[in-house]
């Protein structure tokens, strides 16, 4: 008696459809082995700055800590490390002042750091003035006066060094902003109780905006403060195509959410009138 043959294998067309298959299940089972090689195979910094530009600040700031015990001497990771300190405290809730107002005391000590131990990098002088001005602005009038020529010192060498930083431009447009907006009064009762008050217009603010756009078209904030200044200004036909701009833009910081919805918000409000 005769028995028909069963072959043990299925027909090729099947096998390629269950390789196809199977394909998908066996890579995501070796993926975790093959990302954790990756990691691997980079250098702490450059893990501090897969964690920073992952929005995972903390795990960047331990990075950081841990090299500098061991390089106290590497004036990047000084400012590195203020950058992440500033993040953090734009990042926090905004009920969280103390812990905001600690942070960036923080971002200008190691910012000054960076600067006694490199006084060439553009980038410690940038951080420096936006430590110093962030924080400021949290703490109120009377300490934004007080700051505002050494911001704006710290600006002017940053980009004296690096005329494209981003960081300084941006910071920049800011100052000019809240320069043209100090009334006559305030501004006699500075020159007298202060000393020099900071000097500022909103044309030179929006320069400022625009080339920082130039210098890094991804950054959200100087869409939204660009934005913001030609609102102000009665400039709506403008403003509203830089604001969905900035909708189209990758979050790099963790703020970036918070201003997104401040800029759906904005866009609605422009629409409804």
């Amino acid at each position: 008696m005769m028995h028909n043959h069963i072959e043990s294998r299925p027909p090729r067309g099947m096998q390629i459809i269950l390789v196809f298959f199977l394909f998908p299940a066996s890579f995501f089972l070796f993926f975790p082995a093959l990302h954790a090689g990756v990691e691997k195979n980079l250098s702490s910094l450059e893990l501090a700055e897969k964690a920073f530009w992952n929005l995972n600040y903390r795990k960047a700031d331990s990075i950081y800590t841990a090299e500098l015990a061991r390089s106290p001497g590497n004036a990047e990771l000084y400012w590195k490390k203020a950058r992440t300190e500033v993040s953090i405290a734009e990042s926090d809730d905004y009920d969280k002042k103390e812990a905001r107002i600690r942070d960036y005391r923080l971002a200008e000590e190691h910012a000054r750091k960076s600067i006694s131990l490199d006084s060439t990098s553009s980038k410690g002088h940038a951080w420096l003035a936006a430590s110093l001005g962030i924080m400021a602005d949290k703490i109120g009038s009377k300490e934004k006066l007080k700051r505002a020529n050494e911001v704006k010192r710290e600006l002017d060498i940053a980009l004296r060094l690096n005329p494209n930083d981003e960081t300084a431009l941006s910071i920049l447009g800011s100052y000019y902003k809240e320069a043209a907006n100090i009334g006559w009064l305030q501004r006699f009762l500075g020159n007298t109780f202060v000393g020099k008050m900071p000097e500022g217009n909103i044309h030179l603010s929006e320069k400022a905006f625009r080339k920082a756009i130039l210098a890094d078209p991804r950054i959200i904030r100087n869409y939204h403060e660009l934005g913001l200044l030609l609102l102000e200004n009665d400039r709506k036909a403008e403003a509203v195509p830089l604001l969905k701009m900035a909708l189209d833009k990758p979050v790099l910081f963790a703020s970036d959410r918070r201003r997104l919805e401040e800029i759906r918000q904005l866009l609605k409000t422009t629409s409804d009138e």
